[in-house]
């Protein structure tokens, strides 16, 4: 047997196998063996089938089972004794497979394409910077909740006639034949110079608007329409709403009721103590927020600050090849930058972890597992009531899915691991900011 590899370049080559019958022709031997003393073929006793028999048969099966098995093998010794960073997978050259005469053919030879990815370093120190942005948590904010969580709350009745404030629902049809069946303005949302269009309406009633000058807010716009937020941003045009329902809510009073229905009963008691717990509540989802940002801008930094070769003609025939069709060059097109965004930031993480001795354990997967579950379940009580039994609950969750509900969460942990060792390496740079400066933020940042 003879394995070379011919470099095209520093990230892509080519594997050859040449192998000649000494290579493959035992373990044919043993396999036709082994098939004459279980198969069951009329004339014969079983385990009596003569090996000329079973050749004539089934040798052809055989011998490319064999020397499949015995390919897949080689290649994956030589890919590791030779240390080599493949991406992906060694793809065969089918067109040369297809010459293959398995009749009268005693020696071959197998070539497979493989990409690679060069040895790369990476920065890790005090030198790199990244900006976080906590969000202060002002007092309009939390007026902002308040109003909200008595709205949501608040008792609904349903009107004949529409006052400023009110829900309208209709159906919505526009320029271009748009139609939506079901469409809903919440009239708070609609800009004070167009208010008056929306108030005074009935059952059956039209309204006439221009959608760019009536409502500002994308999200509204994206509601209203059904569309994507970004799509909504470039929204024009006169749109027309028959009225078929109106809604009016108001708003709960803030007592004991209201407290319970946000909270859960007797979670608090006071105004001051919800107040208090609404302020924390936010503050808690915006710092997840803010972490999460900062991690994307981490993930932004490293990327952007790291020189790494990819075999790129390479991934693109190896992702075509193994998607069953899936994967098109107009796919490719719009999804391959994405794809080599998100490979890269998965090998520095790699050589990070390998560089720095950074695990997750079997035990800690585990331990995850029991506090997901718990969390779902109801906490410390639910674990009272389960007892021992909550280690099997926990390991038949992890094996669920194929072992996918392992991986998953091995992979999160080792995530969240990776990203605070390379928190406690750089430079966080804190910079406030307010809810509104942190949207702008989110919504101004490019890759």
């Amino acid at each position: 047997m003879e394995i070379t590899l011919n470099k095209t370049n520093s990230t892509e080559g080519l594997i050859k196998i040449k192998l000649t019958e000494g290579d493959y022709q035992p373990s044919v031997e043993e396999k036709v063996k082994d098939y004459a003393k279980k198969a069951n073929i009329k004339g014969f006793r079983q385990g009596k089938v003569p090996s000329g028999v079973i050749k004539k048969m089934f040798g052809k099966s055989i011998l490319v089972d064999e020397i499949n098995s015995l390919l897949t093998s080689k290649i994956s010794d030589y890919i590791k004794d030779n240390n080599l960073k493949i991406l992906g997978e060694p793809l065969p050259n089918q067109e040369k497979s297809r010459d293959i005469d398995w009749d009268t053919q005693k020696d071959f030879e197998f070539e497979y394409q493989i990409g690679m990815v060069d040895e790369f370093s990476y920065d890790l120190s005090s030198k790199v910077k990244v900006t976080s942005h906590p969000i202060n948590v002002d007092q309009a904010v939390i007026d902002d909740t308040i109003s909200d969580l008595k709205k949501r709350f608040g008792k609904v009745s349903y009107p004949e006639t529409s006052e400023a404030g009110d829900n309208l629902f209709g159906e919505l049809t526009g320029a271009n034949d748009f139609k939506r069946e079901y469409a809903f303005i919440d009239t708070t949302k609609v800009e004070k110079k167009e208010q008056k269009k929306f108030v005074g309406l009935k059952k059956e009633d039209s309204v006439d608007f221009d959608i760019e000058k009536a409502i500002s807010e994308s999200a509204a716009i994206s509601q209203l329409l059904g569309i994507p937020e970004e799509e909504a941003k470039d929204a024009r045009g006169k749109y027309t709403l028959k009225v078929t329902n109106i809604s009016r809510t108001e708003p709960a009073e803030v007592n004991t009721e209201l407290f319970d229905r946000v909270f859960g009963k007797d979670a608090v008691t006071t105004e001051a103590d919800f107040l208090g717990k609404v302020k924390e509540t936010i503050s808690d989802n915006y710092k997840r927020e803010s972490e999460h940002f900062l991690d994307h801008n981490i993930e932004d930094y490293f990327i952007n600050h790291t020189n790494i070769t990819l075999p790129s003609d390479f991934l693109k025939t190896w992702l075509k090849a193994t998607s069953k069709g899936e994967i098109t060059d107009a796919v490719l097109d719009n999804e391959f930058n994405a794809y080599v965004r998100g490979l890269k930031w998965d090998l520095i993480k790699n050589k990070i972890a390998d560089d720095n001795k950074i695990e997750v354990t079997t035990d800690e997967v585990r331990a995850k597992a029991k506090e997901m579950i718990l969390a779902q379940f109801g906490g410390q009580a639910f674990a009272e009531q389960l007892g021992d039994r909550m280690d099997a609950i926990a390991d038949n969750y992890l094996r669920n899915e194929n072992g996918q509900n392992f991986m998953k969460l091995f992979n999160q942990l080792r995530h969240e691991r990776i990203l605070k060792f390379i928190k406690e390496k750089i430079s966080v740079q804190e910079k406030p900011v307010s809810v509104e400066e942190f949207k702008k933020i989110v919504a101004e940042h490019k890759h």
